[in-house]
């Protein structure tokens, strides 16, 4: 399977190269940004290289798709996102992802969950999108609202971070549901 190329208004979506690895490493190695994750923050740039050759791994097995984030007008990395837990014969996955902060409130995440929506619903014929987020994680579970996602549910303990365990939240979006506004 060749790797899916995405384009937004603003953004390109393409393949994380371990070239990426000091930039994902200056995102990952942000608090704030791996504070409502589900993993702590990265110490040392060698955990991001793991981390992108576990994205290509997970392609090649056809179990994940993860995109880099890169503005177009710059060419500049700024986080990625992609389906989790992806299963083509169950035609489902789980969304995920990060921005550099320096990118909140820009309303470009917005622009690539509508990308990889639009990806995952009609190229590769899922049915649903799942997403998995802290509740505290207002920015995100804002996000997945106006996307049109649906709170499913609490997952009592369902996170392990920093040495203890957190609630999550559950959202879903049916390919019925979703409105391509992209």
């Amino acid at each position: 399977m060749e790797f899916p190329l995405l384009e937004t208004a603003r953004l390109r979506l393409e393949k994380v190269e371990e070239k990426d690895a000091a930039a994902f490493f200056g995102i990952m190695s942000r608090d704030e940004v791996t504070a409502y994750y589900g993993m702590d923050s990265l110490v040392h740039e060698e955990e991001a290289v793991e981390i992108i050759r576990s994205f290509h791994a997970s392609f090649h097995a056809k179990r994940g798709v993860r995109w880099a984030i890169r503005l177009k007008e710059t060419d500049s990395f700024i986080g990625t996102i992609g389906l989790n837990n992806l299963n083509l014969k169950a035609k489902k996955a789980e969304i995920g992802y990060e921005l550099h902060p320096d990118y909140w409130r820009r309303q470009l995440m917005q622009e690539a969950v509508n990308g990889v929506l639009k990806h995952a619903f009609a190229e590769l014929g899922l049915y649903r999108i799942g997403a998995v987020t802290f509740p505290e994680n207002t920015s995100s579970n804002r996000l997945l609202e106006k996307l049109g996602f649906t709170l499913e549910g609490r997952l009592r303990g369902y996170l392990h971070q920093q040495n203890q365990s957190h609630d999550a939240f559950v959202f879903s979006l049916l390919t019925t549901e979703w409105v391509n506004d992209c």
